[in-house]
């Protein structure tokens, strides 16, 4: 299509203004003389694939438009130039007439209507193809798409989005049906840990207090044998140093022996079965245990003195666990028990203080479970043989007798530990059902007050909840589902209270 504009000499410059005159005889009044080299701006619009004819009012010599990738110009007849729309945007049409003046045009290029319409229709196509049933409406308006209505949830909001993109700029006004309530799953795990010892020990001491004019002892000196003390004019003096022993003495002889044959057996038995709940994709920990507190010896203070801090080290039974519910319907779930506990036998002294060790079993892995499944995650057989075997050089080699010069001890300890996870997808109990509660063996006193300190938990008679709303917008979705901020906990941050010896204040750690 082609459109005629006609520009009269009195609109377009003042450099036509003199033609105007010899044009139009009847005008009264004379027009000055205008310079020729004075210029004109015009604004022209077209649309793409769209064509504009300018009538001028002198012959045209010559024509230039300034980027032709969006326009283009050619004469026609000696006052007429036709514009052709190319492509969308701004450019610059400069027109020269044969008495030498100028003529500006700022030539804007629009997008094509058709095209418009053509790229719209099918991105309608393909949204009612992906999004089947749901209220999702295109229009355009200055070179952008905007996506209005209704959809299910964030996937179908992305996925229009994705569809309307391949025709321009995207501003994404949709609404989000609000999604269901998140499902919570319970993960139920099993420690089962035995811990079984059975010791043996066997040794003999002899000492004398005179036998053949000699005082002393002999020892293979695993077990401390008894001191003898020799006093003049006195009897000798025995010290034991350990009282469970069998003990002989000869006094005719003044010879003696301690013989130790002990025999011990230990039993250590740990089931815990904690149950934590948490929200799909969120973490959540577990601990039974405490904590004990162990100094930490810091640099010198005013005087030279070094001053000693004490933090506490947790210990117990620890459970952290970041359970995903996957499209497939399991849940995946990373996992990390640990069974610990203080070790006495392995302590050390720091700064006059016996600290423990801290004896460790840990586990930490990620499975993935159909609802209500269990795996043994963790398992540990530890079966420990120690023998120890002294005796006294050529003594302890002579039959029958070299069995009075020789100790022995013998250790067995046998460690079993098995981890048992089953996650599980539950449901909140619901509203009015009795919530489940330890049996009390006795009531407790009844309450000072006839108003339950619970209160106000009631709703007003005939009092209406408020519906919440169906959808939001998707902007709104997103930021809700941001997560929260942590707790500031420091106990579970693996943190712990600190303090100066000696001094009334303390600080939490993160």
């Amino acid at each position: 299509m082609i459109a005629r504009v006609g520009l009269l000499p009195t609109c377009l410059s003042v450099l036509t203004l003199s033609f105007c005159s010899a044009a139009f005889p009847q005008a009264t009044a004379p027009q000055p003389p205008v310079s020729q080299s004075q210029d004109s701006a015009n604004d022209l619009a077209v649309a793409v694939g769209k064509s504009v004819v300018l009538d001028l009012a002198r012959p045209v010599t010559r024509i230039v438009v300034g980027l032709g990738g969006f326009a283009q110009a050619t004469a026609i007849t000696p006052t007429q130039v036709l514009v052709n729309g190319a492509a969308p945007g701004e450019t610059t049409l400069i027109v020269w007439d044969n008495a030498g003046g100028r003529q500006f045009f700022n030539v804007t290029v629009r997008q094509s209507t058709f095209e418009t319409n053509d790229h719209l229709e099918q991105v309608r196509r393909e949204l009612r193809a992906e999004l089947p049933g749901q209220d999702v409406r295109v229009s355009s308006e200055g070179g952008n798409i905007f996506l209005r209505g209704t959809v299910m949830d964030l996937t179908s909001s992305d996925r229009a989005q994705k569809i309307a993109s391949t025709t321009g700029k995207v501003v994404n006004l949709l609404n989000v049906n609000l999604p269901q309530q998140k499902p919570q799953i319970l993960l139920k795990v099993r420690f089962a840990s035995v811990d079984r010892t059975k010791e043996l020990q066997l040794g003999i001491n002899l000492f004398s207090t005179g036998f053949g004019n000699t005082i002393g002892t002999l020892s293979t000196g695993q077990y401390s044998p008894p001191t003898v003390t020799p006093a003049p004019g006195a009897p000798t003096t025995l010290t034991f140093s350990n009282e469970l022993n069998l003990f002989a003495f000869y006094p005719g002889i003044n010879l003696g022996a301690t013989i130790q044959a002990l025999q011990q057996r230990g039993l250590v038995q740990v089931l815990a079965e904690p149950n934590v709940l948490a929200e799909d994709g969120k973490q959540a920990s577990f601990l039974a245990g405490g904590e004990y507190p162990f100094p930490m010896v810091q640099g010198a203070g005013i005087g030279g003195a070094s001053a000693i801090s004490i933090m506490f080290k947790e210990y117990g039974v620890r459970l952290n666990f970041l359970p995903t519910i996957t499209p497939r319907g399991t849940i995946r779930l990373q996992v990390a028990p640990e069974v610990s506990a203080l070790d006495f036998a392995d302590a050390v002294q720091i700064a006059g203080f016996l600290e423990p060790a801290i004896t460790v079993r840990r586990v930490k892995t990620e499975v993935e479970l159909q609802d209500g499944q269990s795996f043994a995650i963790g398992g540990l057989l530890d079966n420990r043989d120690n023998e120890a075997f002294q005796k006294i050089p050529l003594l302890g080699d002579i039959p029958i007798i070299g069995k009075f010069f020789q100790s022995m001890s013998v250790t067995k300890s046998n460690t079993e530990l098995i981890v048992v996870v089953t996650p599980e997808i539950i449901n909140p109990v619901p509203a009015g059902t009795e919530i489940p509660s330890p049996n009390y063996p006795s009531k407790f006193l009844p309450p000072n007050s006839n108003t339950p300190m619970h209160s106000p938990d009631a709703k007003a008679a005939g009092s209406v909840p408020s519906a919440p709303p169906t959808s939001i917008p998707v902007e709104q979705l997103i930021e809700s589902m941001k997560p929260e901020p942590q707790m500031n906990d420091a106990a579970s941050s693996g943190g712990g209270m600190s303090g100066a010896v000696g001094s009334s204040s303390s600080s939490m750690q993160p």
